[in-house]
């Protein structure tokens, strides 16, 4: 019998550096994450390909899975839908797959109360300054637009109980260690492995 996989919510204020994480976590080698792939109704940017990068949907399909609970969660950004499909994240995790969801924070709390089995990290900045600091680097905000993001992410940063684990990102290679730390903690809890072993003693 397959150990059925884990569902991993990566999440935490804007400019803590979720998708810097993210993509050096998928460049481990030793990394067994599926990183899940989200439905949206925008067109496919050149390169793009269906069930891989996006699964590409029109508006009225896509209203259709809102409609009958078919989304994790989901949001509409710029004129266009985003979200995460049932079927597909359930379907990886019983094939025994973890699937990994790097996501904003309204987005997580959505996942929580569609999927609470899930396993909930929120990266948290070492400090408000060093998270402007990152902000104001990017270069491309405005002193209004800087504010406000700080301001959304005090607000962000008290949502914080709602998570299982936090995890700092003062260093990137830091970050991924403890969120691989996390993972290979949670395959080992008892309750997520007694079944097995009380099947092996049966065999006997």
């Amino acid at each position: 019998m397959i150990e059925r996989g884990l569902l991993i919510v990566l999440s935490g204020p804007s400019g803590v550096g979720k998708g810097t994480v993210r993509k050096a976590l998928f460049e481990q080698e030793d990394i067994k994450l599926q990183y899940s792939i989200s439905a949206t109704t925008r067109r496919p940017r050149e390169g793009e390909v269906d069930g891989v990068d996006y699964f590409f949907k029109e508006r009225e399909e896509f209203e259709h899975m809102i409609e009958n609970k078919k989304l994790l969660e989901w949001a509409e950004y710029v004129g266009n839908y985003y979200g995460t499909p049932i079927d597909y994240v359930e379907e990886t995790l019983a094939s025994g797959k973890d699937v990994f969801l790097e996501i904003e924070v309204q987005g997580a709390l959505q996942v929580k109360e569609a999927f609470p089995e899930g396993l909930f990290i929120f990266l948290a900045p070492p400090s408000l300054s060093e998270l402007k600091s990152r902000i104001v680097n990017r270069g491309t905000e405005t002193e209004d637009l800087i504010n406000n993001r700080m301001r959304v992410a005090k607000e962000e940063i008290e949502l914080m109980d709602a998570y299982d684990y936090v995890v700092e990102n003062d260093k990137v290679e830091n970050a991924c260690a403890r969120i691989q730390a996390i993972v290979t903690a949670e395959h080992c809890r008892r309750d997520r492995v007694s079944a097995r072993y009380k099947r092996m003693l049966e065999v006997e």
